[in-house]
């Protein structure tokens, strides 16, 4: 009677399939790639021919394309760097699929850009050098093209390197550098570089205080409440029809001051309408949702999947208004300088060149979002919808006032400020808290006063050694990115006068 072999051998067949089917895998990961990055390049080659229809024949029109494709390129490293922030808890907490996320995002992000985008794109492009005592508008250009072209530089280093960077510094720092090196400190608007400074500094904390805010307020209405359903019931269509309300009220307040005046009062007014809309229209969407659920957080955390969509629009939005001046605040400079009849600082910057900016960032988003949030997917599903819903509201909030007033702020740290606000405030609201204490009390027997990690020190090793690189992330952009980006645009402006002027 013949053996039989072992039941955990593999046939020749299928261990040969097996090797075709990891051969297929890793072809397939590399066309991916491979393609994600043609339609890049496809997409910066569209952008200076679209560049060449509006300024061929023109005085400095190769620097103008140029300039373009530079923007065009860091645009698509913008949107492709800051999507996992935008709709990354939205898809890992499953309030909507990938591909709706990215789509969702896309068409955020170009809204955000075109409506209320102008202001930081102004600051970048004449608030941070005077043009006027520039008299030389092709030297002003070369300064201009050696700011985004440092800020590429960097951005790809720091992509090599896997080292943390900000867009906004980068290029802030590399404007005030070129500018410096071309006609001196004078060049340099210090009082509006002390403005954005000093915004750089105060967005963490407000975004951490508008987080603490909205989670007190959760905490306190929805999840200690002795029925949560019921209390969720009642709060969560209130939670989305101010978000509703506010975000109208800005979009009539700053988005349409372009055409027409709009008071704040009449503003607020179209606000509050839309926010009673929004509640009255959540109200049996949230009551239907809630049908069957057990009285539990693991409940509210599916009918927090809403707002946390919303909230992914909102962000996407914010971060459009903000970071589309990263990638072309310094081309609206070149064109205004050699394009039109002067530098101009009050006309509004081009339209064709925002549809760059807008489109880049959203083609950004689209190319390479899906590769970075499923890199990233293991930190994403661990995030607790009601958290992320707090923070991403507060990161949107701020980030929407400082565009307002026109100041480029880092979305990336304004998040990390919501986080660690709502991280402190968990570990005090677990101690501090007596409703809490009662609901535990009343449920488990005496309550917990302190957190299970703490018991464990390799735990609390690990938590501080995580809360010490975000912060040092944050100093690193002080201490490093502003005055690296300087130094590499003043060089590399030296290099291109010398090479062309």
């Amino acid at each position: 009677m013949a053996t039989k072999p072992p039941s955990n051998m593999k046939p020749t067949l299928d261990k040969d399939l097996d090797k075709i089917t990891r051969v297929e895998e890793a072809t397939l990961h590399v066309t991916q790639q491979l393609a994600g990055l043609g339609a890049g390049f496809m997409f910066v080659v569209l952008a200076a021919v679209f560049a060449g229809a509006f300024v061929t024949g023109t005085a400095g029109s190769v620097i103008i394309i140029a300039a373009v494709a530079l923007g065009a390129y860091m645009a698509i490293n913008i949107g492709a760097n800051d999507v996992t922030n935008n709709v990354g808890p939205a898809v890992g907490a499953k309030a909507m699929p990938l591909a709706v996320a990215l789509i969702v995002a896309a068409i955020c992000e170009i809204a955000g850009a075109l409506i209320t985008g102008g202001n930081v794109v102004e600051t970048i492009s004449s608030g941070i050098i005077n043009v006027e005592t520039i008299p030389d508008r092709t030297a002003f250009s070369w300064a201009m093209l050696s700011a985004l072209l440092a800020a590429g530089l960097l951005v790809n280093i720091s992509t090599w390197t896997r080292a943390p960077i900000s867009t906004t510094h980068t290029v802030v720092g590399g404007v005030a550098g070129a500018g410096m090196a071309a006609y001196g400190a004078k060049a340099v608007e210090w009082l509006s570089l002390g403005s954005i400074a000093f915004a750089w500094v105060l967005a963490p904390f407000i975004s951490a205080a508008i987080a603490i805010a909205i989670l007190t307020f959760i905490k306190e209405f929805i999840v200690y409440r002795d029925d949560k359903i019921d209390a969720a019931r009642r709060w969560v269509p209130v939670l989305i029809g101010l978000m509703a309300g506010v975000f109208m009220a800005y979009l009539i307040w700053v988005g349409l001051r372009q055409l027409m005046h709009v008071s704040l009062g009449h503003a607020s007014i179209i606000g509050l309408v839309t926010g009673l809309l929004a509640w009255r229209l959540c109200v049996p969407i949230i009551r239907k949702q809630s049908e069957g659920l057990e009285n539990r957080n693991q409940s509210l955390r599916i009918l927090f999947q809403w707002p946390l969509v919303l909230a992914a629009g909102l962000m996407s939005f914010a971060h459009g208004a903000n970071d589309v001046s990263n990638a072309i605040g310094p081309v609206v400079a070149i064109v205004r300088a050699l394009h039109d009849e002067a530098v101009q600082t009050s006309a509004r910057a081009p339209l064709w060149v925002m549809l760059v900016g807008a489109f880049g960032l959203s083609c950004g988003i689209l190319l390479y979002g899906p590769r970075l949030i499923r890199l990233v997917g293991e930190q994403i599903t661990k995030l607790n919808p009601m958290r992320a819903f707090c923070v991403s509201v507060a990161t949107a909030l701020t980030v929407l006032v400082a565009s307002r007033f026109g100041l480029p702020v880092s979305t990336t740290h304004t998040a990390i400020g919501a986080v660690f606000g709502v991280g402190f405030f968990r570990e005090w609201y677990t101690q501090a808290s007596r409703r809490r204490q009662e609901l535990v009390q009343s449920g488990t027997g005496e309550p917990r006063r302190t957190p299970r990690y703490l018991d464990n020190p390799s735990e609390v090793r690990r938590r501080y050694l995580v809360r010490r690189s975000h912060f040092m992330t944050i100093i690193a952009a002080w201490v490093v990115t502003v005055p690296a980006s300087a130094t590499l645009a003043a060089l590399l402006y030296w290099l291109l006068s010398f090479l062309f002027l």
